[in-house]
């Protein structure tokens, strides 16, 4: 017990074997962190569901020991005499250097797993453009704060350097507000899943067609007359949009006609709906059903509604029904109105 004694006092005595004393403690600590984020760790995260674990794991195993490390040099340093400020100084730019590095490693990492996961998920070219640009923004804001605080280290005033940055990030925000406003209202779209490639819409505005591609700033959208419109994304965001595939691709077609009056309400919705269980297209659950809306002026109003598969059948299909409605009306009978006026005169006196 004496010898141990002897030698720790040995140790601890001398400033030099003292740093090489806890710079051996430090690098059997940063292999053994090493080792259990690797051989432990590692093994464990493989058996969740989420793949979050596994990135952080992948991208810290390896920096956590030059974090240590940086630490414990740090902490030994201390006992030296000729310890000045500079060398805590330089410590401390290493040690944010090494973080810096670690958070871009697994913001690099992160970006790359969710770029994955998108690029299955969606047709769309808007993740594929948006996902590497908030990685650079991330990367940059890291870098950025990394640099205010190796200037905080060194004790250098950055207060200038904030406000020119700060009045100059003004300017340049305010003359690409525009196109910011468009990339978040893409990326937007994008996570609200409120279309995507191939769906049916109709904006707004009344312009309707088939979306052919969600960009960086603007979305195509391609109507039936073989045009393309682009819409930026930032007023797509803040729009109302009909999305005919949403739910899904089964869609109602609605056509309404009258009939004269006189004829017996039932009548008329036996042979329209007998008429339009013809139609192939019409499905048979939900069964097309009629409608009797209301007596106006000239006719008695109804509505024939009628499911389809595909959204894309839907035009093909009002055309083949309003043809279908006449045929079965006049082939019963039921007259179909058109306006009229009755004149009553009185003989002059």
């Amino acid at each position: 017990m004496n010898i141990v004694n002897q030698i720790l006092e040995f140790i601890f005595g001398n400033v030099y074997l003292k740093f090489l004393f806890i710079l051996i403690v430090t690098l059997i600590i940063a292999y053994l962190l090493k080792f259990i984020f690797r051989k432990v760790l590692k093994p464990l995260t493989k058996k969740t569901e989420t793949k979050i674990d596994d990135l952080i794991i992948k991208s810290t195993s390896s920096i956590v020991f030059y974090i240590v490390l940086v630490l414990g040099i740090k902490y030994g340093l201390q006992y030296f005499e000729l310890t000045t400020t500079i060398y805590n100084n330089l410590l401390n730019t290493l040690l944010v250097i090494i973080v810096s590095l670690l958070l871009i490693r697994i913001v690099n990492n992160f970006f790359k797993h969710w770029a994955e996961e998108w690029r299955h998920k969606t047709k769309t070219t808007t993740d594929e453009r948006i996902i590497p640009l908030l990685q650079k923004i991330v990367k940059a804001v890291i870098i950025i704060l990394a640099v205010v605080f190796i200037f905080s280290a060194w004790n250098i005033n950055i207060s200038p350097l904030l406000a020119t940055a700060g009045i100059a990030g003004l300017a340049i925000g305010l003359a690409v507000k525009d196109s910011l406003a468009n990339i978040l209202g893409g990326l937007q779209l994008v996570l609200d899943k409120t279309f995507k490639v191939g769906d049916k819409v109709e904006l707004e505005s009344g312009e309707m067609g088939v979306i052919l591609d969600i960009g960086l700033r603007s979305t195509k959208l391609k109507t039936y007359d073989n045009e393309i419109i682009h819409i930026p994304n930032g007023a797509l965001a803040n729009a109302k949009i009909k999305n005919f595939t949403q739910p899904d691709f089964s869609i109602r077609v609605n056509v309404e006609f009258g009939v004269v009056y006189g004829a017996e309400p039932e009548k008329v919705r036996q042979v329209v709906v007998k008429a339009l269980k013809k139609i192939g297209e019409v499905l048979e659950d939900p069964e097309p059903v009629v409608e009797f809306k209301k007596m106006s002026d000239f006719s008695l109003d109804f509505i024939a509604r009628a499911w389809v598969k595909e959204y894309t059948q839907a035009y093909s299909t009002k055309l083949r029904m309003t043809d279908e409605i006449y045929k079965a009306l006049n082939k019963a009978k039921i007259g179909i109105p058109f306006p009229t006026h009755t004149i009553y005169t009185k003989p002059a006196e």
